[in-house]
């Protein structure tokens, strides 16, 4: 039998895993438990480990093209050696090469994958693919029960530390489960050389996979043929049942293998398991592995995404439950998109952008995610990785520099490649660069930043993003400085101007350009986009251009940017002018509403920017009618559900309840945290814990709301353990103190002058807790 042929060394492995699980995993903790979400015939399945990734069934944009079924559809291996199906050499003639697998076709190649596609057999009824009645999502496993026929069938999918993905199979009733499936042969597949085999000593069907497929290496250039992006690879099928009596193994005139096996499955249940690897051998261990360690490896993955959600990030809370489903939804799948391959230009752990577009970090997208990494305890996991990552374009010369002598990069990159769309938005890197600094005073690391990235990309000009020109050379300085390079500071003082007589001048050459009233930097051409707002996250931004810019923009609903909620890409009155196809399906985006959202917070409008912060993410990224959050890329103009389902898009949306509802920041450096508030006025309280240095614990931040003995309003704000000292500046919640602040362990120092709505407090010395108390008329 095959147990018996289960190396010695593994049996025992077992063994010793199983009975780890049986103490350590005996109960879930419950945030996994908490974001489970009904998601049959809304969204599509998706799990996440390393180098692996399964989407069960297909949805384009939204729309259910095909249901997820039982067994295992839509596993995949994606160890970025590809952007899509192809692994051909650019040939840009004249043009930078942009290395091997740059293909701007089959992004998704996995929909047209066949992996394990199950059928029921339930006495002599035949059951082919049946949809799921109920399928649940969670960051650890996908949940599918089917009712067929009276019997109730439930399986669990997941994918497991090693990459392998699994799928564990129980039945009320005594069944017969077929599954069938083929090697690697996608819609842009022009030939397969695969070859296939069983192997009984793991009970795996084994299959070297190998062919070629049209690719698109070159944008605007003819597509060629060439490997595909498996090529030589080993996809490993096993089970923990024998399958070798029912096996069926054929070859097409294609090439491409089939086939088909049967097992049965009962109330003590069957896994079936999929596993890929250069190697062959550790990919059909891993299988076997997987199949007869299903249950504990189960509980190890949701014991390790527990980890994650519960020790590794901030924690939230808050008198309006939805809002914290938001906050974990929108942290789950920035976590679950991480990947470390340690190969080639990918040396670096990662968050990434999106699985149904393309995997791999984004230029663009890296503005907020940088800094969203920042606020994760392990920052050499979760933050170093997200800047450093783009030093190997740097490092090996691939990247545009115009004659001017700026310096653009590709918008993505992989092992070997990087593809051939260029842009600037990189002086944002350093301000995120400069924030996980701030969280960690880790030297070394903005020593790698600066002398193997910034200070290359600068040097001769800088590509500002979004007015922060000045803000980025002021870095620049403090980064040669810690790096040891002293006498570069002259240089970027004379290369970047920061005259504060020069930059207002820079702001109001722009105001109400071209005959916008009230507006920032307007076109010619008269698209009005939200960028307005964007250059208000400059300090040196003026304020009165701020209230007016969002007076007569933001809170417009007639020609302004307030459409069915907050904000629209595009401003109202644009919007007959600017038309296309890809305006109305990007009418809504989460990079616009962070970047907006931020820059009013930071101009100090605590109410309008709290009361529009909540209207976007109640409307943008919770669907009422089905009760879940969401995260698409985009909303149509007609509110219709656009692009990815399982965005990382989205991840600027964690920096507005930590940065902007709390207003936290913090310097360990500076020996500071500070405290700037903007609590929903429909709140009650709401608190955070936040992981600071090196610190085991948490140091806990409550902002509360409640009436007082005579009635009046009161607001208190209580830091505790914190290992910094303190700096308050609550809001004043548009009311008048009806009497001075109870103070404990903090001094009154002013009242902000830019910022009236605004007092400050200065923590006297670090204590256990330090707490303020308002009271209002």
């Amino acid at each position: 039998m095959i147990f018996r042929s289960l190396p010695v060394r593994l049996f025992f492995s077992c063994l010793a895993l199983l009975s780890v699980c049986s103490n350590v995993f005996a109960k879930e903790s419950s945030l996994c438990d908490k974001l489970e979400q009904s998601i049959q015939g809304r969204k599509h399945g998706f799990l996440a480990g390393n180098l692996a990734y399964y989407v069960g069934g297909f949805h384009a944009s939204w729309e259910l093209i095909e249901d997820e079924t039982i067994g295992l559809t839509h596993p995949f291996y994606h160890d970025l050696r590809s952007r899509g199906a192809g692994l051909l050499n650019s040939q840009l003639p004249g043009s930078e090469h942009t290395g091997v697998g740059n293909d701007y076709r089959g992004w998704e190649f996995y929909k047209d994958t066949r992996v394990l596609y199950g059928t029921v057999i339930i006495g002599d009824k035949v059951y082919k693919h049946p949809a799921p009645t109920r399928m649940s999502w969670r960051p650890d496993k996908m949940i599918c029960e089917y009712e067929i026929n009276g019997v109730t069938i439930r399986e669990e999918k997941f994918i497991s530390a090693k990459d392998a993905a699994a799928s564990i199979i129980t039945s009320s009733e005594p069944i017969t489960l077929r599954f069938e499936g083929h090697s690697f042969y996608v819609r842009h597949s022009v030939s397969s050389n695969a070859s296939a085999r069983y192997d009984s000593s793991t009970n795996s069907i084994l299959i070297r996979e190998g062919g070629t497929v049209r690719s698109l290496p070159d944008p605007d250039r003819p597509e060629r043929i060439g490997p595909c992006v498996y090529k030589g690879m080993t996809t490993a099928l096993s089970s923990s049942k024998d399958f070798s009596k029912t096996l069926k193994l054929d070859r097409d005139d294609r090439g491409v293998w089939k086939y088909s096996f049967e097992i049965p499955c009962d109330l003590q249940g069957t896994t079936v398991s999929w596993s890929m690897h250069d190697d062959q051998n550790i990919a059909k261990n891993t299988g076997r592995e997987t199949s007869l360690l299903a249950p504990a490896l189960l509980k190890e993955k949701t014991v390790e995404m527990n980890n994650i959600l519960t020790q590794e990030i901030p924690q939230f809370r808050c008198s309006d439950s939805k809002f914290e489903d938001i906050y974990y939804y929108l942290w789950s799948l920035h976590m679950m998109y991480y990947i470390n391959v340690q190969k080639g230009w990918e040396m670096e752990n990662h968050t990434q952008s999106a699985v149904n577009n393309f995997l791999g970090i984004h230029r663009y997208d890296a503005c907020f995610q940088i800094k969203v990494g920042a606020w994760a305890r392990d920052k050499p996991r979760f933050a170093y990785g997200n800047v450093l990552t783009w030093k190997h374009l740097v490092e090996n010369g691939r990247y545009r520099e115009t004659n001017d002598g700026h310096i653009f990069l590709s918008d993505n990159k992989g092992v070997g490649w990087h593809s051939g769309a260029y842009g600037g938005e990189l002086a944002e890197h350093v301000l995120g660069a400069w924030q996980i600094y701030q969280h960690t005073g880790d030297r070394d690391f903005i020593r790698k930043c600066y002398q193997r990235y910034f200070r290359k990309v600068f040097w001769k000009n800088l590509v500002g993003f979004a007015m922060n020109d000045a803000e980025v050379g002021k870095v620049l300085e403090k980064m040669a400085v810690i790096s040891g390079n002293n006498s570069d500071v002259d240089h970027w003082k004379k290369r970047i101007n920061q005259d504060p007589k020069h930059l207002r001048l820079m702001f109001d050459q722009r105001w109400e350009a071209n005959g916008h009233k009230d507006y920032f930097m307007g076109g010619r051409d008269g698209m009005l986009m939200t960028t307005a707002f964007w250059a208000m996250r400059s300090k040196h931004f003026p304020r009165e251009y701020a209230e007016r810019l969002i007076h007569s923009w933001a809170l417009n609903k007639e020609r302004g940017f307030f459409g069915e909620f907050f904000p629209s890409a595009m401003a109202k009155k644009s919007m007959s002018l600017f038309n296309s196809a890809d305006d109305q399906s990007f009418g809504y985006t989460p990079d616009t509403a962070y970047f907006t959202l931020d820059g009013i917070f930071r101009q100090g409008f605590p109410k309008i920017a709290s009361d529009l912060t909540l209207n976007h993410l109640e409307n943008y990224n919770f669907h009422k009618e089905w009760g879940i959050p969401v995260a698409p890329e985009a909303y149509r103009r007609d509110l219709a559900l656009f692009g990815d389902q399982y965005s990382n898009f989205n991840a600027g949306k964690i920096l507005l309840f930590l940065e902007g509802l709390a207003g936290l920041s913090y310097s360990i450096p500076d020996n500071i945290f500070k405290v700037k508030d903007s609590l929903p006025i429909g709140w009650d309280w709401m608190e955070f814990d936040i992981p600071i240095g090196n610190q085991d614990g948490w140091t806990q931040v409550r902002f509360e709301r409640k009436k007082g003995f005579l009635g009046e309003k009161k607001k208190s704000i209580t830091v505790s353990n914190c290992p910094l000292r303190i700096h308050f500046e609550p809001w004043l919640d548009q009311s008048e103190l009806s009497r001075d602040p109870q103070l404990n362990g903090a001094t009154f120092t002013e009242q902000n002058a830019t910022h009236p709505d605004y007092l400050s407090f200065l923590a006297d010395e670090k204590s256990a807790k330090t707490s303020i108390t308002l009271s209002f008329k």
